[in-house]
């Protein structure tokens, strides 16, 4: 399943962006739901996820500013992120088929493990 984020945009540090995950076809799709990121020379990381019961989990670095929903009618997942930080600016990218790796310093995923959209760029300025 191919999802396409939108949504990104340039944002002053402090302020809020909410990015959107659509997927075509079945709402299922969109049961279990990841948000990636990445900057230039570095993984892709695991930002927050969503599963079928709804439980969310999130990396250290955004726990508290971002929040990721669902509406399942709209067949859409959302980020809504806030309090942004200059260390926030990267491609965001969402994923309903890659198996992400922990390490003690969070979760990556291999970008050439499934199918990804685009991403959607967001820069935070200071």
């Amino acid at each position: 399943v191919q999802l396409q984020a939108s949504g990104g945009g340039l944002v002053q540090a402090g302020g809020s962006l909410k990015l959107s995950c659509a997927a075509s076809g079945s709402s299922s799709s969109i049961d279990n739901v990841g948000w990636y990121r990445q900057t230039p020379g570095k993984q892709r990381e695991l930002v927050a996820t969503i599963v079928t019961s709804g439980s969310t989990n999130y990396a250290d670095s955004v726990k508290g500013r971002f929040t990721i929903s669902r509406d399942s009618a709209k067949n859409t997942v959302y980020l809504q992120m806030n309090s942004l930080k200059s260390e926030d600016t990267a491609v965001y990218y969402c994923n309903a088929d890659a198996i992400p790796y922990c390490t003690g310093n969070g979760c990556y995923v291999d970008a050439t493990d499934g199918s990804w959209g685009q991403g959607t760029l967001v820069t935070v300025s200071s």
